[in-house]
């Protein structure tokens, strides 16, 4: 038997390697100890597999530390049911059965530091198809004919990317993955790198030989450590291995790889202030054209995709374009990965076919909203993208329909939120976000999105006044035309679409100084009911600013002048005297 333990980032933050260590310490050799990256049921995690040979046999999940010494006693006894209360439930295993994995296929399978683990289910097997059986413009063929768009954000067909770079005039090209993953609350790419490092690297090299280039780089947020790791890890061995380097596999294609920690701006995720700061420079977008395809990286022919696009090649070239071009819908080939997050019950990792509706993803595969609250928005594709409401859950997932609504697919965010989130304050985090992520160069993007920013916090403060929509909406469109890259032209979208479908509650905040949503502290109002109260003292005990008066048995009452709304003795209440307006 062998226990396999869920390491990646999210497991580690759990306490999957406070697991691994207990497990580690106790064993004598009766039972093999193992690690994986992230399965993507996050919501589970620690989470430990127990398999017998190849099968595997239970899946525990929330295991504990202390876990540890029942469970391996349970496996060298051959006693599973004595740790039944670990065990997966039917409902939860179903977040996996409702996906088709391509891009995840290994991850939380395999273990991320070991090639053979890789080379054991296929791996490299595609890289040795492509060059001894096909010409690069095979390779482009096949892609187009799947259809694979890229990954990132804007949906451009790969094998056009790839095709221009190939026929550009350069003694040096440049395969270059952007692995720049700076939105909130995503965190696709960071996984499939720290759980299938093998993969990107398989289908870079792959574009490689389709686009005629030698040198390969990574640009890689520095805030992705494991990840970083294990890539490392990955190209050594790959290397040592010749699957890297002079004389692949003896074909005669040579190609190197190295990795580029990146500082973490946002614009970098943009493809030439990506190359930019690969050059040493700061990250700030080039005019195009020249296209990177024609004059990349150092002046060379480069292409760039991200980490997602690069995961889905070597199944393409292994099971055919047609196969992938079978999934998805006809505007919208393949699967796409999402990073479910927010007020969700079951959050994670989400690979689906195009085509399938955001009402299937967020309460099918995700289990709805926590709390069984009552589901208000998404928003799709971070700071760059919009907010959908519950009128469009419906919605099916592809390119076309979800630009319809004003949001964008994105490099795959999903954050869900609940009755109690204010849509005005989602628009100025996001807003907050893009302001300080400009990186300055054109007076739109830099001066617009501040002057977006001080009317939003305006509004959330109380201190909204008619016309500020309107000239929001204004500021949106100046923006969106006048921004030189695509972090100032969709910077607008998360305000143009909750003014679009929540117009109601800006009015609230800036008409009536009142936040729906009761979200907006400095919009709110705290009271006691005085039918309700018996004079506990327990909210005048908890509050930090003494705000709070009376007696023992007495009818308290709260000094609004004092009031910091703070909600604390909302909080401690036990009888609901305490009301927020």
């Amino acid at each position: 038997m062998k226990i396999v333990i869920g390491q990646g980032s999210c497991g580690i933050a759990a306490g999957a390697a406070k697991v691994y260590k207990a497990l580690e310490g106790i064993n004598t050799g009766a039972f093999e100890l193992g690690s994986t990256g992230c399965i993507g049921m996050c919501f589970l995690e620690p989470i430990a597999d127990i398999y017998d040979g190849d099968v595997l046999v239970k899946r525990l999940v929330h295991v504990d530390e202390k876990d540890a010494e029942r469970i391996a006693k349970a496996v060298c006894e051959n006693d599973l049911d004595s740790i039944s209360d670990l065990f997966i439930t039917d409902d939860d295993a179903s977040f996996l059965s409702q996906q088709t994995r391509i891009a995840l296929r290994h991850c939380g399978i395999i273990d991320p530091t070991k090639l053979e683990d890789y080379t054991a289910i296929d791996g490299y097997r595609a890289l040795k198809k492509a060059l001894c059986e096909m010409t690069p413009e095979e390779v482009i063929d096949e892609i187009k004919t799947s259809g694979l768009a890229g990954r990132g954000g804007a949906g451009f067909p790969t094998w056009f990317k790839w095709n221009a770079a190939r026929q550009s005039v350069g003694d040096r090209k440049f395969m270059i993955c952007n692995a720049d993953e700076g939105d909130p609350g995503a965190f696709m790419d960071r996984a499939v790198i720290e759980s299938d490092p093998h993969t990107l690297i398989e289908g870079m090299l792959i574009g490689a030989y389709a686009i005629g280039a030698s040198e390969a780089i990574v640009y890689v947020r520095a805030e992705y450590p494991l990840a970083i790791i294990n890539l490392k890890r990955a190209i050594e061995q790959a290397r040592e291995n010749n699957l890297l380097g002079e004389n692949i596999l003896g074909t005669g294609f040579s190609c190197e790889m190295r990795i580029k920690a990146g500082a973490g701006a946002f614009v970098c995720g943009e493809e030439t202030a990506l190359i930019e700061s690969l050059e040493g420079k700061r990250g700030m977008p080039r005019l195009k054209p020249p296209f990177p395809a024609q004059k990349g990286y150092n002046q060379y022919p480069s292409n760039i995709n991200n980490v997602e696009t690069f995961a889905n090649v070597a199944w393409i070239i292994l099971n055919g374009g047609e196969k992938f071009a079978q999934m998805g819908t006809p505007d919208s080939k393949g699967t796409k990965v999402f990073a479910l997050t927010g007020k969700i019950k079951k959050g994670g990792l989400v690979e689906i076919p195009m085509g399938m509706t955001l009402r299937e993803v967020i309460f099918d595969i995700g289990g709805g909203i926590r709390d069984d609250a009552e589901f208000k928005a998404v928003q799709m594709g971070g700071p760059s993208g919009g907010c959908i409401p519950a009128d469009k859950l419906d919605t099916i997932i592809d390119y076309k329909a979800l630009g319809a609504t004003g949001a964008i697919m994105g490099s795959g965010g999903m954050v869900v939120m609940d009755q109690t989130t204010c849509m005005v304050d989602v628009a100025r985090f996001f807003l907050d976000f893009t302001a300080k992520e400009s990186c300055g160069k054109c007076v739109h993007c830099r001066l617009g999105t501040k002057r977006m920013l001080e009317i939003l916090e305006r509004i959330v403060a109380g201190e909204g006044k008619e016309g500020d929509i309107e000239l929001l909406e204004e500021l949106c469109e100046g923006i969106k035309d006048g921004a030189l890259c695509g972090l100032g032209q969709t910077a607008p979208n998360p305000v143009l679409t909750t003014i679009r479908y929540f117009r109601n509650e800006y009015e609230a905040h800036i008409k009536e100084k009142k936040c729906p949503a009761k979200a907006c502290a400095s919009l709110l109002r705290y009271s006691i009911d005085a039918d309700k109260c018996i004079g506990c003292t327990a909210c005048a005990k908890k509050c930090p600013v003494a705000a709070i008066s009376g007696s023992v048995k007495q009818t308290h009452s709260i000094d609004a002048q004092k009031c910091i709304r703070c909600g604390q003795c909302a909080s401690v209440c036990r009888f609901g005297a305490v009301t927020v307006c």
